[in-house]
């Protein structure tokens, strides 16, 4: 069994250090609580100096949704909640979500309530989420919001991974194809251009445009690394901006295909949000500001805010939805539905729950799509660097035996 190294505090208020061997951090925990030790830090010994793993100086959503799914069952268990804190910070293995809530912990030990506690970190409880535990605190259901949480942040990742999966294949294939021709034209081709023009070869006009792309790549290729890498900094700059990200964000929706996609992501991302927010008692204009903010698009949040400015003045939703022509007719005529049948929030999930299954549909086939166009591209693209090479050598062995 592991030692572990811990420090707490006992009963009389002083301050206690040790080893102890035990299977795990909780059943030390458990241990240490039963010689009326309130344990502070638990590490494994040789790790307690351990610097963080990569990519753990954040929390990120799966950790999120673990600890939402695991709090819940705790307060549901009849825990307290400070007990909860210290048990949930205790067991974390990510150092900067472990200081995170040890902090929440002592804010809310000090008499604060939790949503306020979170609210003093926003890099890892969102709005959404501290509107919501804010709800769940005052309606007495703690435990059922941090399952609408975990539930909510489960599936949003899994609509994240959706999209990832659609974006990371043809990426890597595309950007492994660009090294591979690269290579060829800035090693292999002046190998051949050299040695056609030492044999006085007439070179045919398809090795001629190969050779001057090699040529360009080998003298001018640091210009095209440059102007690649200013465009890419215009482009975040211009995306900063309130304008831009608008103009930016509407273009791509009316893209082919991926335009398609992105309104279908964020469909699903505005009603899963707007129906998890009412349905946790979170007021609807508040709700409403919450989903535009956290839509991810600057087109939809603009018509959010469209839609909660109507709502505000007394208006349905479902008609300022209509006229913000962003939402598809089936999203509107179906929250219109909701509002008059008193189930907006059952509604507003049903649809979120199509549209990530839409969401899921467009990915598999636009991925069925476009792997005969890239490997169409790969194979006349390097096949023709290859044959055009090799043409001058052909029309001089045609030469030699005729």
């Amino acid at each position: 069994m592991p030692v572990f190294v811990y420090a707490g505090q006992s009963a009389r208020g002083t301050k206690v250090t040790g080893e102890r061997v035990a299977e795990s951090k909780a059943a030390l925990t458990a241990l240490l609580r039963r010689e009326r030790i309130t344990p502070t830090k638990i590490k494994e010994k040789g790790k307690e100096f351990a610097l963080p793993a990569f990519g753990k100086g954040k929390v990120n959503a799966k950790e999120l949704a673990i600890f939402f799914r695991q709090f819940s069952v705790m307060i549901d268990a009849g825990l307290p909640l400070v007990q909860c804190l210290e048990i949930m910070a205790n067991n974390q293995e990510n150092l900067t979500f472990q200081k995170v809530l040890t902090d929440v912990r002592s804010k809310v030990e000090s008499g604060s309530t939790l949503a306020n506690a979170m609210r003093e970190h926003p890099n890892t409880f969102d709005t959404l989420t501290v509107n919501m535990v804010e709800a769940g605190e005052t309606g007495g259901i703690l435990d059922t919001i941090l399952q609408r949480l975990a539930g909510y942040v489960e599936k949003a990742v899994r609509l994240k991974a959706a999209v990832k999966s659609a974006l990371i294949y043809p990426l890597a294939v595309l950007g492994i194809a660009g090294i591979i021709i690269t290579g060829l034209l800035w090693k292999v081709v002046p190998i051949f251009a050299n040695m056609f023009a030492s044999m006085g070869v007439d070179l045919p006009l398809p090795t001629k445009i190969v050779v001057g792309l090699s040529g360009f790549i080998g003298n001018f290729g640091w210009i095209v690394i440059v102007l690649g890498g200013g465009a890419f900094y215009a482009f975040k700059s211009i995306y900063k901006t309130e304008n831009g990200r608008f103009a930016i964000d509407k273009t791509m929706l009316r893209l082919p295909v991926i335009g398609s996609l992105l309104r279908k992501i964020a469909v699903a991302r505005f009603t899963r949000t707007l129906g998890t927010l009412i349905t946790s008692g979170v007021p609807l204009l508040e709700a409403m500001s919450i989903t535009a903010r956290t839509s991810g698009n600057a087109v939809v949040e603009r018509a959010i805010m469209g839609v909660r400015k109507a709502v505000e003045e007394g208006r349905t939703i479902a008609e300022p939805l209509k006229e913000s022509d962003v939402f598809p007719n089936m999203v509107v005529q179906m929250i219109a539905v909701g509002e008059q049948t008193g189930a907006m929030d059952a509604m507003l999930q049903k649809i979120a729950d199509f549209y990530e299954q839409e969401v899921d549909a467009a990915v598999g086939d636009m991925l069925t799509m476009l792997e005969p166009i890239i490997i169409s591209f790969l194979g006349v693209t390097i096949g023709g660097i290859v044959i055009s090479m090799y043409m001058p050598m052909f029309a001089l062995i045609a030469k030699m035996s005729g």
